[in-house]
């Protein structure tokens, strides 16, 4: 059996629930709230990326390839999280992920007695923040309309497409 190729969209694409979630994340996004937890988020994996040299973590050479990537990991989530968030906003899990591998990653990677006071404190506040920040991007969905004014906005943009095929 061979597929029709003539339709380039699903019908998924114009589903209303699906419509009514885009239009919820675009309201989102559009709040001053929104970018400004992107752009911590963006300045905190910035931070993490280039924290060894600051606080200068002397003789950890496997925390500071760590702090690297998952930095840069933390900023590259966080422009995602600034340039599509109706696609992005599922990925808050990953930022407190990284928060949490900040947190261990002295003891994880440098041993028990290897870790100092100062890779702890600093690992310890950016993990903490970069995990406060992952949940407030899990929550940006939420800030957009309310359910039911998104479903009865769905139900409205359904109802219109039904006219609009009789």
């Amino acid at each position: 059996m061979a597929t029709d190729s003539t339709h380039s969209t699903s019908q998924i694409d114009t589903h209303p629930d699906l419509m009514a979630l885009r239009g919820r994340y675009a309201e989102a996004s559009a709040k001053p709230i929104s970018g400004l937890i992107e752009g911590l988020c963006l300045l905190t994996g910035l931070y993490l990326a280039i924290s060894p040299w600051v606080v200068n973590f002397t003789g950890f050479e496997g925390l500071r390839v760590s702090n690297l990537i998952t930095g840069i990991a933390l900023a590259v989530l966080a422009m995602g999280f600034g340039s599509v968030l109706e696609r992005t906003v599922g990925l808050g899990w990953c930022a407190i992920a990284i928060g949490v591998w900040t947190i261990i990653a002295p003891w994880a990677i440098a041993g028990p007695n290897a870790a100092t006071t100062h890779t702890i404190v600093n690992n310890a506040i950016v993990g903490g923040v970069a995990c406060a920040l992952g949940l407030a991007t899990m929550g940006l969905g939420m800030l957009g309309g309310s359910k039911r004014g998104s479903r009865a906005a769905a139900r409205g943009d359904a109802a219109a497409a039904r006219s609009a095929h009789r």
